[in-house]
């Protein structure tokens, strides 16, 4: 009777509760492990939204149930009771949610506070569903900093078995990008971005990104840049999770931090520039941003840092540095800063990476007539390392770089600068141009197959890739073509020159036969190489046996492949038969004699016979005969000297006076005599073709007699005859100037000077012959 009693109480005070609190505990079953009551929890949603105002109360009373299972230990419960506030979420969507919300933020923090590590990770797992609902009205008195202390907490977790520590970890790393997707678009919500919030966000990620053997140490804020794969990592996550359009604002954020770390360890910088370099590769292609050259600025201008402080030892530049400058570290630096240079201009276009070669280019250290070099020992040591860096640099920036017009990929600027380097006493500056030109010239991927100097017998083996010669490749060859040919013919002199040198050369040589040689290229080649020979055999540079014996075999090696590639049996028989008496009589005049590891070459070179060489008569005859221009072939090849070839090496100031001279001499008003006007008639002209390569050949033997004549002259001599053609100088200035002072001509044909003397009309100044020195 109590029992029944009791059981009509129950059910009368039942029956008097709220309609939404019988509906949500009629989805609790009385076994938890049953699980959610799935049709009473439809019957709680359609309530819901058919009465949106009883959706706080809802939740409220949800929460209630939630935190009293939660203290009874009632687990099973606690889940039930997340599911449906889960269901009721993603369900609704009105104007009442943001009270709602309050109730399961309120019961995802007390799960995010238990002990449990199952209740931690349910409570993470329903935040980021919630996380991904777009709401339809803002919230006003919402705040996360709880979840992002708390979620931030469980990426530090210590647990002591490994699998529940990962998922704590795991569910905490979640968190936070529920927290961030949250609010970042919320205007209500402070700024996820404020230092507050990021102090414990990002030292949260990266703890997590570290391997296990490096967990045990925790964040070192001052050495995570250090070990290069940790920072690498980090920043391919970030490139790979980031929209390709927005990548060029890492790398800006980057290289600003390399700019404000610019007196930090070079281990340091090393770390950024390394990542620099990852994250380029993975950037799409022009996504640099629209400063392309400031990057390369930045980069560069951190490269003449680190030499600096290489040289000096001083990040301050003070006599007694505060820190220890490691020399092998910052040349570590600077080998990351040229790979990161080549990176970024691999993922350029090619109309950027012209203009950044350029822009390398012009920050090369060069003796020219317009710009000048640190001078001092210190400032050769400066001006040597950066000299060496920056044409790594560009080396780096050109290889693999592809263009099919020559004239755009070496324009008249660079290849000035460029060749001027050339000719600079440092070897390894020599080789990285030879290098540098070599990246241009190839573009059908050649090189490999010269690396080796050799006298091959069919050069079919080497299954080279030859094109026609374009008729921009024809065009830029004949503007210059004789630049390049000097510049090797100079270059090949050079006492200095080891293995590498002459085996760069080699393919320099090759690589314009198959690439832009038409018939006239390969004449001049030809005589180019037989110059060469010539240097060996007159050495009038007085070079060492080896140096000989190299450009010996240098030509022979070119000669035998490029009779080949012309496919004259009479030529090739020639050479034929040349290296068959080298073989005989002298095999050191070959490059299997020379060209190897330990050189087996003569103690002399004086008696060579004459069957050893490559005769110039012979090979003009040959050629001649299939249509080549035998004239041009036999008249041997002399280099035409410039002005910025002398300057390159600076060696004596004689050279600078003698080039000054020279011109004065040659353009001297002395010398300017009016002829008289010459029939033009077909003998006239043809005669002028056919003189007009002996003329010019005349013209720079003179020229090289004059510059021979003021290296070996006597001082005395030079200033006298210097000082005579500085009073030429005088006087023809002196007339100019008197000329344009006096007033126009009288009727009469004279005019009265300024001191009342009449004088003779003369000739107007636009029609005065003046000398080279005065014009620009």
């Amino acid at each position: 009777m109590d029992a029944a009693s009791n059981s009509g109480v129950c059910g009368c005070c039942g029956a008097l509760r709220p309609r939404y609190k019988r509906l949500v505990d009629n989805i609790f079953p009385e076994d938890p492990e049953d699980g959610l009551v799935k049709t009473n929890m439809e019957k709680l949603t359609f309530y819901a939204l058919s009465a949106p105002e009883k959706l706080d109360r809802i939740g409220a009373y949800l929460s209630e149930r939630l935190i009293r299972d939660v203290g009874r230990h009632r687990y099973g419960y606690v889940c039930i009771a997340m599911e449906a506030l889960d269901q009721l979420l993603m369900a609704c969507h009105c104007q009442s949610i943001n009270l709602f919300v309050e109730s399961f933020l309120k019961m995802v923090a007390k799960l995010l506070e238990s002990e449990k590590s199952n209740l931690q990770i349910l409570g993470t797992n329903s935040f980021v569903k919630f996380a991904n609902i777009e709401e339809d009205t803002p919230s006003y008195h919402r705040s996360y900093d709880f979840f992002v202390s708390r979620f931030s907490e469980m990426c530090h977790s210590s647990h002591d078995e490994l699998e529940i520590r990962t998922k704590i970890r795991m569910s905490g790393i979640k968190g936070l990008q529920g927290v961030v997707r949250k609010t970042v678009n919320d205007e209500l919500q402070a700024n996820i971005w404020d230092p507050q919030h990021m102090d414990k966000i990002v030292p949260s990620l990266l703890f997590n990104l570290q391997h296990a053997e490096e967990a045990e140490s925790h964040l070192d804020n001052h050495s995570l840049w250090e070990p290069k794969t940790f920072a690498i990592r980090c920043f391919k996550i970030i490139m790979y999770s980031i929209q390709p359009q927005h990548s060029h604002l890492v790398i800006q954020q980057l290289l600003g931090h390399l700019d404000a770390n610019s007196k930090s360890a070079a281990t340091v910088r090393a770390g950024i520039v390394e990542v620099l370099s990852e994250a380029a590769v993975i950037a799409a292609s022009g996504s640099v941003g629209p400063t392309v050259l400031e990057v390369f600025n930045t980069l560069l201008r951190q490269l003449r840092l680190s030499i600096d402080y290489e040289l000096t030892g001083s990040y301050d530049c003070a006599v007694v540095s505060t820190k220890i400058i490691k020399e092998h570290e910052e040349r570590m630096f600077q080998e990351a800063v040229i790979k990161t240079t080549g990176s970024f201009a691999s993922t350029l276009p090619t109309y950027q990476r012209s203009e950044v070669m350029l822009f390398i280019m012009s920050k090369v250290p060069l003796p020219s007539l317009h710009h000048a070099i640190d001078a001092g020992k210190a400032g050769e040591n400066r001006n040597r390392l950066t000299q060496i860096m920056l044409l790594k640099s560009l080396l780096q920036v050109s290889t693999g770089f592809q263009c099919s017009n020559m004239l755009t990929a070496l324009p008249s600027s660079f290849l000035d600068r460029l060749l001027s380097a050339a000719l600079m006493e440092d070897a390894d500056l020599r080789l990285f141009v030879l290098e540098i030109l070599i990246s241009f010239i190839d573009r059908h991927g050649n090189r490999p197959k010269f690396s080796t100097i050799s006298t091959i017998n069919d050069i079919s083996v080497l299954k080279l890739k030859v094109d026609k010669c374009s008729r921009q490749d024809t065009v830029f060859m004949k503007k210059h073509s004789q630049q390049l040919y000097r510049h090797i013919y100079l270059t090949s002199k050079e006492e200095s020159n080891v293995q590498p040198h002459y085996e760069a050369l080699y393919s320099m040589l090759a690589l314009i036969s198959i690439e832009l040689a038409n018939e006239e290229v390969v004449v001049d080649l030809i005589r180019l190489v037989l110059a060469v020979q010539e240097i060996a055999q007159i050495n009038e540079d007085n070079l060492p046996v080896y140096n000989r014996c190299a450009l010996y075999a240098l030509g022979a090696a070119y000669l035998n492949l490029i009779s080949q590639l012309t496919t004259v049996p009479a030529f090739c028989q020639h050479i034929h038969e040349v290296l068959e008496t080298r073989q005989k009589e002298a095999p050191y005049l070959l490059p299997e004699d020379v060209f190897v590891e330990m050189p087996r070459l003569t103690k002399s070179l004086d008696h060579l016979v004459p069957e050893v060489f490559f005769r110039q008569s012979k090979i003009s005859e040959v050629l001649g005969g299939s249509g080549y221009n035998s004239d041009r072939l036999s008249t041997p090849y002399i280099p035409q000297l410039t002005d910025e070839d002398r300057l390159s090496k600076r060696k004596s100031i004689g050279e600078t006076i003698s080039l000054q001279v020279e011109v004065e001499s040659r353009n001297s008003p002395e010398k300017e005599e009016r002829a008289p006007a010459e029939e033009i008639t077909y003998e006239t002209l043809k005669k002028a073709i056919v003189d007009s390569v002996a003329v010019e050949e005349q013209e720079r033997e003179r020229r090289r007699l004059v510059v021979e004549k003021f290296q070996k002259a006597p001082f005395e001599e030079i200033a006298a005859h210097c000082g005579a053609r500085a009073s030429l100088l005088q006087s023809k200035l002196n007339q100019i100037f008197e000329i344009t002072i006096r007033p126009p001509p009288s009727p009469s044909g004279t005019i009265t000077a300024a001191y009342g003397q009449p004088q003779n009309h003369s000739i107007p100044v636009y029609e005065m012959k003046f000398p080279d020195l005065c014009v620009y």
